[in-house]
């Protein structure tokens, strides 16, 4: 089959290089999902000449697209293998769960704007991804006919972890959250050790709200 030329594809390659490789990302599966997925087709066409920067974007509803090295660090840390059934709560433009798709078995993803979400399934359908499956719902209720799951992501910040989230966790199971207030949060690693739950801090980061029943409301 021809190759089609991809006008973005070197702004790509220097985008891993330079804000991916340069800032510790070492995940050979990751830096090659970030320089497959096209992320241009995940912003509005305007914004497209700025979606390689260093920076998150708007994508309407009052969301953002994280900025290309949140994506890449918060994949690195659930060190998915190929195996995993993955929960992601917070679908917004589906570029995350794309990355996911190419680096997992299964992606659940749960957006709670419908607008958001008929239009990231639209697009991952339209990529050709098979291993996707977009509900519009609570993320702070996980999904729960899907669980149990074995890694779980969080692109919304909250209080704290959502008991049902980490009671869909999968023993030996990893999670990202950020967890913290509008103003101060931190990217955190949850995993489920002997049932109990063991947090290491990853970060300074900033997102947008995690809304629900455990977080924080609409």
């Amino acid at each position: 089959m021809e190759r089609v030329w991809d006008p973005f594809e070197l702004v790509r390659a220097q985008m891993v290089d330079e804000q991916l490789v340069r800032r510790g990302i070492a995940d050979a599966r990751v830096l090659g999902a970030m320089r497959k997925v096209p992320r241009q087709l995940f912003v509005d066409e305007a914004l497209r000449g700025r979606a390689y920067g260093d920076h998150p974007l708007p994508i309407g509803e009052e969301q953002t697209i994280s900025q290309p090295y949140i994506v890449a660090l918060m994949t690195e840390l659930l060190e998915l293998s190929g195996r995993e059934k993955v929960l992601e709560i917070g679908t917004g433009s589906g570029y995350q769960t794309a990355v996911l798709a190419e680096l997992a078995r299964r992606v659940c993803s749960i957006e709670r704007l419908p607008r958001l979400a008929e239009r990231a399934r639209a697009l991952l359908e339209q990529r050709g991804y098979t291993n996707v499956w977009v509900r519009v719902g609570s993320g702070t209720l996980g999904w729960p006919d899907e669980a149990p799951f074995d890694r779980i992501l969080v692109t919304a910040s909250g209080p704290a972890v959502p008991p049902p989230l980490f009671a869909q966790l999968v023993e030996g199971g990893r999670m990202v959250v950020p967890i913290g207030d509008a103003l101060n949060q931190v990217l955190t690693l949850v995993e489920k050790v002997r049932g109990e739950m063991k947090t290491r801090e990853c970060g300074e980061c900033k997102f947008v709200k995690l809304v629900g029943k455990y977080a924080w409301e609409a």
